[in-house]
């Protein structure tokens, strides 16, 4: 008689007459992945698996194997297996929770895995039973909340934390991924503030927790209320609001001292330079710089913040004791990709001005790592980063309490920015600077940005947001009448060579459909805004006499720009209403150029000399200011206040699901000692 040959299970590939070499456990997922019915009849059996130790291992790579219409033909057992593994995170012993969590995190993974399956209706209806996904899905959650507020070990808040992670970052859209409709109608946010509020859990799991507010902050949020954003907007626990500082301003101090900038480089040849600057001119937008940015989740948590809540603006003036002692201590975990595709982990290097600073606050850090990551904005994700820094700025200028403290002279800073290698200047991070205000810091920042990307591959976005920050600020400083002790004249120097360098290039970005004429009527502006209301803000006459000076001697870029807008605005076009504003704006600069130049001209006959000095001509302007005439310009010290939306919605939608995409891939799921557990647990037990 024929030998019937031992059945084969479709995922191990092994015979059944080898269960008895394997492990219980791999017994079970064999039977569970063949869609039979794992219990065998037992009535303890749901009882005993959650005491067997999870192997991640064999039931994630169970599921790879499986395509869309193996998962469907073994669906109930999925939703028994889920529900069950819901039910036991109520147990009371710890390995059960913690078999419990690790079984649903690969559970949920792994349905979600299937591209087919990325509707969320689809994905609760593999994992639940529709009858009960209710009650079920807030039983997961109000343990999940449990789980994160009680006295449970870090390794397993961890654990929960993971989980949660895993089903908001399924989805590149989240917006489409309904599940997190549930996460909705039983907020985390509690949770969330809970951890941020105590010290350990915020070194250990602080990163985690920024990313589940940042993503869920995003929630169709331009649709419906979110909770989240309600809640964020009026948080006022001190502690919750510092430590989700303190995780903001450690992941970037570590980032600050782990990005290279070539300080240790020797100066570069003339012939080197010549090249770089050449290709800068002509370099499409990928550059070979390394990929070096922070976390978009760290910077994302941090603009919602900023943006929703006014409380926090306090906590970026504040200094954070604890990271005195930082390099003793956990920190967060660093999910930022490196150059090879993994993520960072201790980088040796030589010790630099960056790391022996004192102590700072929050927006010392940020400043400077907003310095690093201008730099090359051609660079892979290097733009959204840098766009998403410049956001957060213009939302602390529009704060009260912000300019009041970046314009305290009482709080002076040394801040040591990045900047680009040049041969006039020392290496990047040059930190001979005296302690000033921050705002000084804030100007160099964003003048150093226009001064370092003039470039054909032209960034208009930027340096209007540029423009923008720093018409704020000497809003702020005409109205609170703040004479400010600044390199006043180097900042003109540097929006003339602006205007210089559109001039130059017009016709190219004119064909590119950039509007160069609202750029410049933003920069001459500025000069408007000096001129009108300059002798309430500058620190002295002689400031506002070299204010004229440097209008009059750079005459030729402001009737080469003239002629550029009366050019497109006495024909029909798409720039016709734009060029027509701004040769409106110009009409102050023209009145000042054609006043002084024929007494300058004159006093120059008189003395017999063609080579005036500085001197000379502040002499002339301030003699014949009386007689100057000059039209009273409306709103120049009022400016749009930022809104997200409609305008920036595009760009926050894409940066989330970057964001989902991003930390999908560097979520693990590991095998946890069930030992360490016990361990943790005994000594929670015994304080």
């Amino acid at each position: 008689m024929a030998t019937t040959p031992p059945q084969q299970t479709p995922i191990s590939g092994v015979t059944r007459s080898m269960k008895g070499l394997k492990k219980k456990i791999i017994q079970i997922y064999e039977t569970f992945f063949t869609g039979e019915d794992i219990t065998g009849g037992n009535p303890n059996f749901w009882n005993e698996l959650f005491l067997l130790k999870v192997d991640v291992d064999f039931l994630d790579s169970g599921f790879l194997k499986m395509d869309i219409e193996q998962i469907i033909r073994i669906k109930r057992n999925i939703q028994e297996l889920f529900y069950q593994s819901v039910l036991n995170l109520k147990a009371s012993y710890q390995i059960k929770v913690v078999n419990a969590l690790q079984t649903l995190c690969v559970l949920v993974r792994a349905v979600y895995r299937h591209n087919q399956l990325h509707n969320g209706f689809d994905v609760i209806d593999i994992l639940v039973d529709f009858q009960t996904a209710d009650q079920l899905m807030q039983t997961l959650i109000e343990s999940v909340h449990s789980l994160l507020t009680e006295e449970n070990p870090i390794s397993l808040k961890g654990l929960a934390l993971k989980l949660v992670l895993i089903v908001i970052t399924a989805v590149d859209n989240v917006s489409q991924n309904t599940i997190l409709e549930y996460l909705m109608m039983n907020s985390l946010f509690e949770a969330a503030v809970h951890l941020l509020s105590r010290p350990l859990e915020r070194q250990q799991l602080g990163y985690d927790v920024v990313l589940l507010l940042a993503v869920m902050l995003t929630y169709r949020k331009y649709e419906s209320a979110n909770p989240y954003i309600v809640k964020l907007s009026i948080l006022d626990d001190e502690l919750a609001l510092n430590g989700l500082g303190y995780v903001i301003s450690l992941h970037l101090k570590n980032f600050n001292k782990t990005c290279t900038v070539g300080q240790d480089r020797p100066q570069e040849g003339f012939l080197s330079s010549l090249t770089n600057m050449v290709s800068n001119m002509f370099v499409a937008e990928t550059s070979s710089a390394g990929n070096g940015r922070a976390s978009d989740a760290v910077l994302l948590a941090m603009y919602e913040a900023v943006h929703l809540n006014r409380n926090f603006i306090t906590v970026l003036t504040q200094s954070h004791p604890e990271q005195a002692s930082e390099s003793s201590t956990p920190v967060p975990p660093d999910h930022t990709p490196t150059n090879d595709g993994s993520t960072q982990g201790a980088t040796v290097r030589l010790p630099t001005e960056f790391d022996t600073q004192p102590p700072n606050n929050i927006l010392v850090t940020f400043l400077q790592y907003t310095s690093f990551v201008l730099l090359d904005i051609k660079a892979n994700g290097r733009l959204h980063n840098a766009k998403l820094c410049m956001i957060i700025i213009t939302c602390i200028v529009e704060d009260q309490y912000a300019n009041s403290f970046l314009h305290d002279v009482n709080m002076p800073f040394r801040v040591a920015l990045h900047r680009a290698p040049m041969r006039h200047r020392k290496h990047s991070g040059d930190s001979s600077n005296p302690a000033r205000p921050l705002v000084c810091t804030l100007f160099d920042l964003v003048l150093e940005f226009m001064v370092s990307h003039m470039m054909k591959v032209f960034p208009i976005d930027m340096y209007l947001r540029c423009v923008g920050i720093v018409h704020r600020v000497l809003c702020y400083q005409k109205k609170c009448r703040v004479r400010l002790h600044y390199a006043w004249t180097e900042l003109w120097n540097i929006l003339l060579n602006l205007l210089k360098f559109v001039i130059s290039n017009e016709v190219s970005f004119v064909a590119a459909n950039m509007n160069i004429f609202k750029l410049a009527q933003d920069v001459v502006n500025l000069f408007n805004m000096f001129i009108t209301y300059g002798d309430t803000f500058l620190p002295s006459p002689t400031a506002y006499d070299e204010l004229y000076y440097e209008v009059v001697r750079m005459h030729q870029v402001f009737n080469n720009l003239h002629e550029m807008a009366l050019k497109y605005s006495s024909v029909k076009g798409e720039w016709k209403e734009a060029a027509g504003k701004l040769v409106a704006v110009l009409s102050n600069v023209r009145s000042i150029i054609t006043h002084f130049t024929p007494r300058i001209d004159a006093y120059a006959a008189a003395n017999n000399t063609t080579a005036l000095t500085q001197e000379h001509v502040l002499e002339v302007v301030r003699n014949n200011y009386d007689s100057l005439t000059l039209k009273l310009q409306d709103s120049l010290d009022q400016y749009e206040r930022y809104n997200e939306r409609p305008r920036e919605t595009a760009f926050f939608t894409q940066l989330v699901r970057s964001i989902s995409a991003e930390s999908r891939e560097n979520i693990v799921i590991e095998n946890l000692e069930q030992q360490t557990i016990l361990q943790e647990f005994s000594i929670i037990m015994n304080t």
